[in-house]
């Protein structure tokens, strides 16, 4: 199962990632999932519709969420991951950056860690080289709690650059092999509207690092700053900026709306590839 994802990878296509937050508190939609029963039939759809990943993730990173414990988060995550491996055929993502939480979920049938700190936390990047699967890093300034208080770069692009080639170079030092390393540049992780927008036009350039990445810009708040629209409305742009990025190379979407982003990426790749 660990090697399922980077063979899925190099085969070409663009993969859509479902996301299943067992949260009260996400952003978009936190408490419609935390039974059980809520979350599988959710994955359940996702898979119908599309989705070759599942990323389940136990504590919310928008700004001002707040701190979950790691009891809370095996918790919430553990028995769902669970279900998910029994009754699905789906590749299952763990979004933490607790270690005891990739472990018991990678021990429980998750195949990739998704991380947006980056594998910072204390023992995160031991633990992630010691489990031998695939893992994402992702690009944030500051904490989520503070994140988009003031966010500041002299230059987002080059500086997200070098973060993310620093941590890739700290996992292969850790022991984690090149083809695990997946990168995600954190759009709305402190970044302000004009530091996504530029992040977002020049996503080429991340393809320098010699790294898959994904893209996470779902119904983010960044649509509201441009279209003024709730999180209930966001899904037309989500789906424009999803397209756009498969255009710009992106390898993995992170979405909500799963079936709509499906048929986005199979039209754009095809007249990509004809």
């Amino acid at each position: 199962m660990k090697n399922r994802l980077t063979a899925r990878l190099q085969a070409g296509a663009p993969l859509v990632m479902g996301i299943l937050n067992v949260t009260p508190d996400s952003f978009s939609d936190g408490g419609y999932f935390t039974a059980k029963n809520a979350a599988l039939a959710h994955a359940q759809k996702m898979v119908a519709d599309g989705a070759e990943i599942i990323d389940v993730g136990g504590e919310s990173t928008r700004p001002g969420a707040q701190a979950v414990s790691i009891d809370e988060e095996l918790e919430r995550t553990i028995p769902v991951i669970s279900m998910l491996h029994d009754d699905l055929d789906v590749m299952i993502s763990i979004d933490t950056s607790k270690p005891e939480v990739m472990k018991a979920a990678v021990e429980t049938g998750a195949c990739l860690i998704n991380d947006v700190r980056a594998l910072r936390d204390p023992g995160a990047i031991e633990m992630a080289a010691q489990l031998d699967v695939p893992v994402c890093l992702m690009h944030m300034q500051g904490e989520p709690r503070t994140m988009q208080a003031k966010p500041h770069y002299n230059d987002v692009v080059s500086e997200v650059k070098t973060f993310l080639s620093d941590r890739m170079q700290a996992c292969r030092n850790a022991g984690i092999k090149d083809e695990y390393i997946m990168i995600d540049p954190g759009f709305g992780f402190g970044k302000n509207l004009e530091h996504n927008l530029k992040l977002f036009k020049e996503l080429e350039s991340l393809h320098q690092l010699n790294a898959p990445v994904l893209v996470g810009v779902s119904r983010k708040s960044m649509i509201s700053m441009l279209l003024d629209c709730p999180v209930e409305e966001r899904m037309p742009a989500s789906i424009a900026m999803a397209g756009l990025a498969i255009w710009l190379g992106a390898k993995i979407l992170r979405v909500h709306d799963v079936k709509e982003t499906v048929d986005a990426v199979r039209m754009i790749h095809a007249i990509k590839t004809v």
